[in-house]
């Protein structure tokens, strides 16, 4: 892996699952970081695990980058690592797989990227991930929080 290469930290949390959920993200290259984090009035772990990851995605500025995302989401790691998202998508999503909004808008913005996913233990000496966990926290516990629309949009339908 490049040296150059974008590190990213994602954690979701969610107060019950479902229940208010949120993210953290923590992008870091060379001398920069950036933090960010969102909150959502009712969600599931799983989607707030991977719209930290899309979240990290939309705010790069530039296209055809190599990315090490760091996860302690076995979900969304071997998801990507093995192979699960291909088949998912070559089946079209056959067999009611969750989150397929939030899997195609992943596929969509990987494809601009080199991604890298490292699986790392959640909750210990990694202090950008405890970093991330407490910006979803932080974020899942606040105030104005946020719809999403994807989740609230298939519990309505019958869909989850």
């Amino acid at each position: 892996m490049n040296e150059q290469a974008v590190k990213i930290y994602t954690d979701g949390a969610s107060r019950g699952n479902p229940g208010p959920g949120g993210y953290g993200v923590v992008l870091l290259w060379g001398k920069h970081k950036k933090e960010l984090s969102k909150g959502y009035r009712l969600t599931t772990n799983n989607r707030m695990e991977l719209m930290a990851v899309i979240a990290a995605l939309e705010a790069l500025k530039k296209n055809n980058l190599e990315l090490v995302i760091y996860s302690d989401s076995n979900y969304v790691v071997k998801a990507v690592m093995e192979g699960w998202l291909k088949k998912w998508i070559k089946t079209n999503f056959k067999g009611n797989i969750k989150n397929r909004d939030l899997w195609e808008k992943y596929q969509e913005l990987s494809t601009n990227h080199r991604i890298h996913f490292k699986w790392v233990k959640g909750h210990a000496e990694n202090i950008f991930n405890n970093r991330c966990d407490i910006l979803a926290t932080e974020a899942a516990d606040g105030k104005h929080l946020l719809i999403d629309e994807g989740y609230e949009e298939a519990k309505n339908n019958k869909l989850l």
